[in-house]
């Protein structure tokens, strides 16, 4: 495996010992975060994903309309999701 994703790897699974929720939402967040860093429209950067219940909320920023509607729709995507609040914003860098 190239460092790179061995790093990514284990950056998610440190991340998703601070996450909150049920075991579903632990998996869910877990898969959503995964998805967003493998998307290569996405990728991931500056998107912050909280579950709770199955629900996914995605904040933060993004460069442009395409990568908030990806973002969105990758999330929806991942088995368990029940609805998907997309509160990330479109700003230049």
């Amino acid at each position: 495996m190239p460092f790179k994703k061995l790093m990514m790897v284990a950056a998610l699974a440190a991340a998703s010992l601070f996450a909150q929720g049920t075991g579903d939402d632990d998996r869910i967040y877990d898969q959503v975060r995964l998805k967003l860093a493998e998307d290569r429209d996405v990728k991931g950067g500056g998107i912050d994903v909280v579950v709770k219940n199955g629900v996914v909320t995605l904040q933060g920023k993004v460069q442009t309309d395409k990568q908030k509607s990806k973002a969105d729709h990758v999330a929806r995507k991942v088995k368990g999701v029940t609805k998907v609040v997309n509160n990330l914003k479109v700003e230049l860098p």
